[in-house]
Formats: structure tokens, sequence, C-alpha cells
């Protein structure tokens, strides 16, 4: 059943009436029952917001490299499916890591160099996701200082079934690479001054040192369907309409359960002048969207530079800044890379990552349109 009240566009996203903003009120992300509202002024037009869901947006740059050049994370979100975390890795870890809790999507956002693994090692560099299954060993080797945007997962990664489009569909499987097992165990990798090797691995928020006297990552070989993997976001595939402004869902990259993970990459513009260019206004009411901005200029926001996060809670409006549509206006397509978490359960801010956050952030679409 749909109803159509009062001015409204003939069709959703294309041809909004003159002098009208049009914002999605939509359940399950953009998957689910929605409508439509024609508003003559931004939803976002707030001048003050007192409680929790107001959006915010953090300077992840700013978080302190730790004390020890090889310690692993500093946590910036989290709720019962996910953890948000990064790592700013300047030498190799001295230990394995072993992660019992949670699948984890790794984004290289600067560095490169070597992750270790049970199943041998792979080569990573900027811009490349590392996907570790639970329960997978693995060292991280930089050639140079990393910084790693983290996303555990305690429901398995999968990778989203595209339909009608094909399994090739935005992320062929055959750009995926996994490892090749060892010949050797790592030469680089040495024992502690006790001649002992040591996996940590972190179950329920508790540690367990396990030692070895000899070279644990010994496996010569290896199969099945359960392995890590590389993907480099050069090969993924934007889906593109050139007379409708698609929704993010379909730059989704990875389905973890009660969250997905989207990547945003340069794409063209729609060239249906009627088209919307610009994110429209919405409010998912079910979902708290994350933004991890990597590199360029993304689009739709004003004062976020590459490395910050913004966090949107559900069931607040949210969208583009004032003057955005006009400067896409004058673009033929983006030119930004960004990775969005959309997830159900609501997410906790982790006192490291708020003391990194921009007081402005809140009522900037406000202070955009001259109403502070």
């Amino acid at each position: 059943m749909s109803f159509s009240k009062g001015r409204v566009a003939r069709q959703t996203h294309v041809g909004v009436p003159a002098g009208l903003v049009e914002e999605e009120h939509g359940r399950d992300a953009f998957g689910g029952p929605v409508s439509h509202l024609y508003r003559t002024q931004p939803p976002t037009a707030w001048v003050d917001v007192d409680g929790p869901l107001r959006p915010i947006s953090l300077d992840l740059n700013a978080l302190a490299a730790a004390d020890e050049p090889t310690a692993w994370r500093t946590p910036v979100l989290h709720n019962q499916d996910l953890r948000v975390e990064v790592s700013r890795l300047a030498a190799p870890m001295p230990y394995a890591y072993r992660n019992g809790d949670a699948d984890e999507v790794v984004f290289v956002h600067q560095g490169s160099g070597v992750v270790q693994t049970d199943y041998g090692p792979l080569d990573f560099r900027a811009q490349d996701y590392l996907v570790l299954p639970r329960g997978t060993a693995h060292r991280f080797v930089p050639a140079e200082p990393c910084f790693l945007y983290v996303i555990a997962s305690t429901e398995p990664v999968t990778r989203p079934d595209f339909g009608l489009m094909g399994r090739h569909a935005v992320v062929d499987p055959r750009v995926l690479l996994t490892p090749d097992p060892y010949d050797e165990p790592p030469a680089d990798w040495l024992p502690d001054a006790d001649g002992r090797w040591r996996i940590r691995v972190r179950r329920r928020d508790r540690w367990t040192t396990f030692r070895y006297p000899h070279n644990p990552f010994n496996a010569v070989g290896w199969a099945g369907d359960l392995a890590p993997y590389r993907l480099s976001v050069a090969d993924i595939r934007p889906v593109t309409a050139p007379g409708y402004h698609l929704p993010p869902s379909v730059h989704t990259t990875f389905r973890c359960g009660a969250f997905d993970i989207a990547t945003f990459v340069p794409r063209p513009f729609e060239t249906d002048p009627e088209a919307l260019r610009v994110p429209f206004f919405h409010a998912n009411v079910d979902n708290d969207e994350v933004i991890f901005y990597s590199r360029g200029h993304f689009f739709s926001r004003k004062g976020i530079g590459e490395g910050w996060l913004t966090l949107h809670p559900a069931g607040v409006q949210h969208g583009p800044q004032p003057g955005a549509a006009e400067a896409a206006a004058q673009l033929d397509g983006t030119n930004e890379v960004a990775v969005m978490i959309e997830c159900r359960e609501p997410l906790t801010v982790s006192d490291e990552a708020a003391a990194c956050e921009d007081p402005g952030y809140t009522t900037s679409w406000a202070r955009g349109m001259g109403l502070l």
C-alpha cells in the first residue's frame, strides 16, 4: 500500500520540486518500508542538540600513538556485534595475535607491509582490505608506519549477494587473494629472550598467552573454503545509474550478520539533470551509520579530512551539508574512498575517541545555513 499527499516529486530522488528538500524515512536501512517527506527546510537545521543522539565527527589522526611502538590497537566504537579499533603500527609485532571472538576486517588507511598468518603471508598496501577469519593467528610486519582501521564482527564476514546482477558484480571473487603457505616459517620472527614464540589470544575480553619452543607458523599447506584474503579497493567496480541516485546499500562490500560494511569509491555522477547527485536526507530508524573517510574529498561533507570518522545515530536525520548539491553540479564524479558501517545495535564511543571529537560538527548544517 502506498499513498501520496501534498506536494511531492513525481519520482523518488528525481525532479524534487524547487524550494523543497526530500527526506527518506525508512526501516531496515534502505531495504524496508519507506516514505519520503518533502520539507521546506532541511531536517538537519537544528541549532542545538542536548542528549546522546547527536551526530559527531572524530579526527582519528589525533589518537595518540601507543607508548610501545608495537602496541596493537586503540578502541574507537563498540556494541555487542562489532568493535572498531585503530592500529598505528610502526614496528613488527613481537608476537602473533588470534581473535577468538570475531572475524576481522582490516582496512589499510596508510602504510604497507606484510601480515603473516597461519596460512601464509599476505602483502598489503594502502587502500587494501584484509579479511582475517575468527581464530586465525596473524602478525603484522609493517614496511613503513601503518594506520589500520579494524572492524571486528562477532558474526562471520561474508560477501553480499547482488541478485540479478550476478555473483561477479561489484567484487569479482577472482580478485580476492589468499596466501600461499610457507616453505619455511618466517625467519624474521625471532623468539623472545626466553627462546619461546608467543601467540596472544583474545576471548571475551580476556587474554591467554601460548608459548612455543618453535615458530608456530609452520603449516606447509592448506585446503578448504575458510582462509584469510586480501581485497584491493582498486578492484571494486561500483554500481551506478545515470538517472537515479542509488542508496548506499548498493556499495556493500561485506555482510557481517547484524551489520554491513560498504565502500564508497570514485564513480561518475548521475547525468540526468533532474536526478539527485548528493545523498538524500534520511533517518534510518533501525541503524547507526558510521563513515570513515580515507581518501579524496567526500562530496556531501565539509570540514571532514582524511582519517576522520562520523557517527550518525539511528533515527536522527542526516544528509548533505549546505552547498554540497551546488558543488556536485560542477563535477563529473566523486573522488572519495570511504568505509561505511550500518549496524542495528547502538554504538558506544570510547573515551580515547571521544577526546578527538570536533565540537562544531553537530550543528554544522545550521551554521552552513547562517542560522548560527
